[in-house]
């Protein structure tokens, strides 16, 4: 008996080790980033127990009301998290543990453009899926690789949206535009968007200034931008960038009439909390807003348990994460299978409709680079403390209240 037991005890931990599935995830969980990282983090955790652990109220959204896998027995999902610490080589490195040590049967991440191209080359060098719930630079779909598929709207679509929200305002001067972003593949895509669709809609790009990321001074970047006298100033920066931005611009008493950014870290909570009391009034593009479970109630709820799990509501970039493990959870379960060929051929096949997600989306469908081609995009404006819908008008819940100035 005495040797049974332990016999016993081993077949039935390989048996649930069986059961879960491993997913590799990778965030800048430490360094300039680290807040981001850990908000994507949370939500990632949360899409977790989404899936191994039953939520009725959830009919809709596919696997949420069970547990677990059902087309591979039940088995649960379990995230192995690695830190990127922001840096593409390190994301890269990561990349490759996750897959060669780890035995991960995808990988999700990596919230920056530029660690996303790194930690996805591997991805693919090795055949293994790689869902981005959350990067935006164009070329990421470009690459003519077989194994990447993104469900975020890229920057184009965003720059686009952009421009037509601009057509909507009235007896205010849009034509002059500035664009400053952190030279990384996120800041000079955001950049060339910004100068064609500028130009698409009439508009003039009067200056460009590209800065060093994580930089510590940006005296120079904000005399530059004052001097060309834009009519609308669109920034392209994470969350440290960001607030060294606001703080410099609002210390030498500069305010662009329009204040736009490209979301990243503009909506960080982090941002939020440091100087939005001072920053009133900016304008970021995105794709979610807790003001829309007007229209779309399910966001309401998803953000109210997001909210009593962390302290804090969903965001632009935690409802992408959310979202974007969801997706592989379902294509994963849709393959009844872990091989790598048979996860992939399902995410080719994902069809979701807007029905079954919470992202404010027409649903989740890939073309042939991967790219989902139902996300669209937000405008909203920083009001009372909370970023608030302005665009589209049938999703909007304020006006927009312009110019900007500092409070």
């Amino acid at each position: 008996m005495r040797k049974v037991l332990p016999l016993l005890f081993g077949l039935l931990a390989f048996a649930q080790a069986q059961q879960e599935i491993a997913i590799g995830a990778i965030y800048p969980l430490t360094g300039p980033l680290a807040s981001t990282g850990l908000e994507l983090k949370q939500a990632v955790e949360l899409g977790v127990d989404l899936v191994n652990n039953p939520f009725p109220q959830f009919r809709n959204i596919p696997l949420a009301a069970g547990a677990g896998l059902p087309r591979l027995a039940g088995a649960r999902i379990r995230v192995i998290f690695a830190d990127s610490q922001g840096k593409p080589e390190v994301g890269q490195a990561e990349a490759e543990r996750l897959i060669t040590q780890g035995k991960v049967v995808a990988l999700i991440g990596a919230y920056q453009s530029a660690v996303t191209r790194t930690a996805s080359r591997v991805a693919e060098q090795y055949g293994i899926p790689f869902l981005n719930p959350e990067s935006s630079s164009p070329d990421l779909t470009e690459r003519g690789y077989r194994w990447f598929f993104r469900t975020t709207p890229n920057d184009e679509t965003f720059i686009e949206g952009m421009m037509r929200f601009l057509d909507t305002l009235k007896g205010l001067p849009t034509k002059r535009v500035g664009v400053v972003y952190e030279n990384t593949d996120f800041g000079v895509n955001t950049a060339k968007a910004v100068e064609k669709y500028a130009a698409l809609s009439g508009r003039q790009v009067v200056v460009k200034i590209a800065y060093p990321a994580a930089t510590t001074s940006v005296i120079s970047e904000v005399q530059r931008l004052e001097a060309a006298k834009p009519d609308v100033a669109i920034f392209a920066s994470y969350t440290s960038d960001a607030i060294l931005f606001v703080r410099t611009m609002r210390q030498v008493g500069y305010a662009p009439p329009i204040l736009l950014a490209n979301d990243a870290g503009f909506i960080d909570s982090q941002f939020l909390k440091e100087v939005g009391p001072q920053v009133e009034g900016v304008l970021t593009r995105d794709v979610w807003a807790n003001d829309l479970a007007l229209a779309k109630p399910i966001i309401g709820q998803i953000n109210k348990l997001y909210r009593e799990r962390y302290g804090r509501d969903l965001n632009g970039n935690s409802a992408r994460s959310l979202q974007g493990l969801l997706v592989l959870a379902e294509a994963i379960n849709r393959a009844g299978s872990t091989q790598p060929a048979a996860i992939q051929k399902a995410l080719r096949e994902t069809n979701l409709l807007s029905s079954q997600i919470f992202m404010p989306w027409g649903g989740v469908r890939f073309d042939e680079k991967g790219q989902n081609v139902l996300g669209q995009g937000l405008i909203l404006q920083l009001v009372k403390g909370e970023y608030r819908t302005v665009w589209p008008d049938r999703l909007a819940t304020v006006k927009p209240q312009l110019p900007f100035g500092w409070k």
